[in-house]
């Protein structure tokens, strides 16, 4: 059973981490690497799994079993497939990559794909602690997540850390100018979680249906609030302007259709939407959360808003409803800039460096 690289992620749903590991696979030398991939919480309906294996990426997966047997079946899982590197790509499997790898060759590698501190709070504090110190080489997804565990200091950190923003297949993610006429449309694309913020999304419908734009908002996702989201649509007035889609596959295709894209999370890492927006032309109204100011040029590939300030995202919002230049000349800088730095090549290439600092003698 020849395996150079072993990856561990927690699921396989439609993800911002989950859809970088499908992006990895796809763009290294599977041949030469012979990557495998085992998912802690396994679902044969996780959107993600039949992506993999059209890849010829074998799938490995665990009983129903609780989580300090999944621990000693993964351990013996490692010592059987005999990888180069165990890479956790979900930060609450870190502890178990760096345990299953402990005593053998193996590079163990894990990951912080989001804002650290709040990481660590959803793992719990058991769990948050040991994933977050080790294995004691991770790497991160966003320049603001490893500056803030630098700062943090102390026992429960990471010894050697890399950062490796995230790609982009910019084959599926092409450019098109915004339409001009007919009803503005504006999308949001994101799990339909407490930390994502729709609210703001939707007080800003509510303030411009009053000023008498028309417009639709169509939001792509799906999560635990879509009950309670829906019904603030309805006590907000505005049913007739805001559309959920749930999951949609089709990203491109909605960008397509879109006039510019609206984030407003809380917590971020280095978001999947916001690239993929800016390589299909469009401009980008996003919160200042995690890497967003380094990834949206304020005022040239978009707008910049900070979080909880909802007067200017409302104002940033009718901008680029109301200036169509502008919003067009945004979109193809943003799009000239995904083609100079998101790249898939640049995505396995610092990858695989990165092993390579940890002490991986992989070529």
């Amino acid at each position: 059973m020849n395996c150079r690289l072993l990856y561990l992620i927690g699921e396989l749903v439609q993800g911002g981490a989950e859809q970088q590991l499908c992006y990895l696979l796809q763009a290294m030398d599977r041949e030469r690497y012979s990557p495998r991939v085992v998912v802690w919480n396994y679902r044969e309906e996780d959107v993600n799994i039949p992506q993999i294996r059209a890849l010829g990426v074998p799938v490995h997966s665990f009983p129903s079993i609780h989580s300090a047997a999944k621990l000693r079946v993964f351990r013996h899982m490692v010592r059987r497939l005999k990888p180069e590197v165990v890479h956790s790509y979900s930060f609450y499997t870190n502890f178990a990559a760096y345990w299953a790898a402990r005593g053998i060759r193996a590079v163990a590698v894990g990951s912080v794909r989001g804002d650290f501190t709040m990481e660590k709070k959803e793992a719990g504090p058991l769990l948050g602690h040991l994933s977050a110190r080790w294995p004691r080489n991770q790497i991160y997804n966003s320049s603001s997540a490893a500056e803030m565990c630098r700062l943090a200091q102390g026992f429960f950190v990471p010894k050697r850390l890399s950062v490796v923003r995230n790609g982009l297949d910019m084959e599926r993610f092409r450019s098109s100018p915004p339409a001009v006429d007919g009803r503005a449309r504006i999308v949001g694309v994101g799990s339909l979680l407490p930390v994502k913020r729709w609210d703001r999304l939707l007080r800003v419908a509510a303030e411009l249906k009053q000023s008498g734009f028309d417009f639709l908002i169509q939001i792509a996702g799906d999560g635990g609030l879509r009950g309670l989201l829906e019904q603030q649509t309805r006590d907000l007035g505005v049913t007739d302007c805001i559309e959920f889609i749930g999951y949609t596959d089709n990203i491109p295709g909605l960008l397509a259709n879109a006039r510019f894209l609206v984030h407003t999370s809380d917590s971020e890492g280095f978001p999947n939407v916001v690239m993929e927006a800016m390589a299909c032309g469009r401009a980008v109204v996003a919160t200042d959360a995690g890497d967003v100011p380094s990834l949206v040029a304020d005022g040239k590939t978009g707008f910049v808003v900070p979080r909880g300030d909802e007067a200017t995202l409302l104002a940033r919002t009718v901008t680029l409803m109301t200036d169509y230049d502008l919003c067009r000349r945004m979109g193809e800088a943003g799009r000239a800039k995904a083609e100079q730095q998101f790249g898939l090549d640049r995505l396995v290439s610092e990858t695989l460096a990165a092993y390579r600092t940890m002490g991986w003698k992989g070529a």
